[in-house]
């Protein structure tokens, strides 16, 4: 019984030494944190729709909802995230009897997430992601498709970069 005992005040001093996280969805977040925020992004490029700014955050605060338990925040969350949309270009990818046939959209995103708990984790980097279409296409026409799937990869990439150390 005494063995008994002396095993399971060692395991359990042995479990409160290690550092608990909470894995969601495969990402690693530590247990001290409740809450998260998403500043706006802004869009400081020249190009570009109006709503790029309203759709990128939007879509990076579903990402976090979804992904985590923790409780979406407007401003200093436990864990933050804060940026800018800091290039919007197109440009010809594929050039045939001198003529463009396919172009790229590619978007960069600033961004800065802060990580109260572990200072180590923070970090501010340009995400940068495209997507192709024909030439024959009207980017207007083609722009908030492309745009969706640019910002899919992105708000991943944002996510996987911050809670899984990629």
């Amino acid at each position: 019984m005494k063995r008994f005992f002396v095993l399971i005040v060692f395991s359990l001093l042995v479990n409160m030494a290690c550092k608990p996280h909470v894995s969601l969805s495969g990402a690693t977040i530590p247990m001290e944190a409740k809450t998260i925020s998403v500043g706006f992004f802004t869009n400081n490029t020249s190009l570009g729709a109006p709503s790029l700014s309203q759709r990128f955050t939007e879509k990076l605060r579903d990402m976090v909802s979804q992904q985590t338990s923790l409780a979406l925040m407007k401003a200093n969350g436990d864990l933050k995230f804060e940026g800018y949309i800091s290039d919007y270009q197109v440009t010809a990818v594929a050039v045939s009897n001198d003529a463009a046939t396919a172009n790229r959209l590619t978007i960069t995103v600033k961004v800065k997430y802060v990580n109260k708990f572990d200072v180590t984790k923070n970090f501010e980097q340009d995400f940068t992601r495209f997507a192709d279409f024909k030439s024959t296409e009207n980017i207007s026409t083609k722009e908030p498709e492309l745009v969706q799937e640019i910002f899919r990869q992105l708000t991943e990439d944002i996510f996987n970069r911050a809670f899984n150390n990629w």
